[in-house]
């Protein structure tokens, strides 16, 4: 048996008895798998299981996701994060539902043309749900195959991409395309892993040249990621007539779509308090009245690690003038609305919140 055909073969009798039983794996309903990759994008499985069950339990199919609103379809969402994958879902779906009838297309071309579906979402529900012969790469793909064929180049390079997935490729063409993909994903994820892989347990450890070579962690070949930037902001409970005014960050952006508390990023050197008034005045076109300082949270992004302070003062009489934000609105709480974990963190420094 040649190397590609014993290694595919390995991988399926491994796959079939090692599997975690995982909701979405119980199924082939093409709309099922779609949600269920998308959630799984840069996120970790067990995070995912709750929102997929609730998600679907809130919009079982491609009709109620079209229909959906937007802001419903965030708060389900609300937690996961990325949420940039939740406004591309209801897009998408919405032309599900208009171009192909509410069935989603069967072939990863079609797929790729629908928004937020990439390369490899596209091969992962054309395999999974149709039966079709697509490749995938993603993280955990990219560590099996950079480890097993002994690949030097940067993964995140053209020439390193092209490798990963011209040998993704040759490998899923066969009998069970899905399930192969599945291995492959699920052997990165629970024995070939960034640190301490289990090679003693791993179905490929006879044709694997990392292992061979005795320093299996020592692939893939990964450049330096990009440094991650401190930013210092402000944030405001604004309150008028015993309301708090909730401002819509804008679609395109960090934290697209959501609600927050109006705000912005402080310059350098920029006292807090003074920060506040200037930003509250640029952004919502609002004076106030003495800022009282509720405390300080932090949080990280991908690449963007934030240290907020927040405060509570009364807005005097004016207009909201918007910059930077898509709506806005006085509320009681922002309970009903979708929001980032940064805001809720906000919120949670409030004393009526830690009563």
């Amino acid at each position: 048996m040649k190397p590609a055909a014993s290694l595919r073969s390995a991988l399926l009798r491994w796959y079939r008895r090692e599997r975690r039983d995982l909701p979405w794996r119980r199924t082939r309903d093409p709309y099922r798998v779609w949600i269920s990759e998308a959630m799984l994008q840069q996120t970790r499985v067990e995070t995912v299981i709750p929102y997929y069950e609730r998600f679907l339990a809130r919009f079982p199919d491609v009709g109620a996701l079209a229909d959906a609103r937007m802001d419903d379809v965030l708060g389900v969402w609300q937690g996961l994060g990325y949420y940039s994958r939740a406004r591309n879902l209801k897009r998408a779906a919405e032309q599900v539902r208009d171009r192909f009838g509410g069935a989603l297309p069967d072939t990863a071309e079609t797929l790729r043309e629908l928004p937020g579906v990439g390369r490899y979402t596209a091969g992962a529900v054309a395999s999974i749900a149709f039966d079709q012969p697509e490749p995938i790469v993603d993280g955990n793909v990219a560590r099996v195959l950079s480890r097993i064929h002994g690949l030097r180049d940067d993964v995140k390079s053209p020439g390193g991409q092209a490798r990963l997935w011209e040998e993704a490729g040759g490998l899923v063409r066969g009998r069970s395309p899905g399930d192969l993909n599945q291995a492959l994903m699920e052997l990165g994820a629970t024995v070939c892993t960034p640190r301490s892989p289990a090679c003693g347990r791993c179905p490929a450890r006879g044709l694997c040249a990392a292992r061979c070579s005795g320093d299996p962690e020592a692939l893939p070949v990964n450049a330096k990621r990009p440094r991650v930037l401190a930013v210092d902001a402000v944030a405001a409970w604004l309150e008028r007539r015993g309301r708090a005014l909730a401002v819509k960050r804008p679609e395109a952006g960090l934290l697209g779509g959501l609600w927050d508390l109006p705000g912005d990023d402080l310059a350098s050197g920029e006292p807090p308090a003074a920060g506040l008034r200037r930003a509250l005045r640029e952004r919502v076109g609002l004076d106030v009245g003495p800022v009282r300082k509720l405390g300080t949270v932090e949080h990280a992004f991908t690449h963007r690690r934030l240290r907020l302070h927040v405060y509570r003062c009364q807005a005097e009489a004016g207009r909201v003038r918007l910059r930077g934000f898509d709506a806005h609105r006085w509320v009681a709480s922002l309970e009903a609305l979708p929001t980032g974990r940064v805001t809720r963190k906000a919120l949670g420094l409030l004393p009526e919140a830690r009563a």
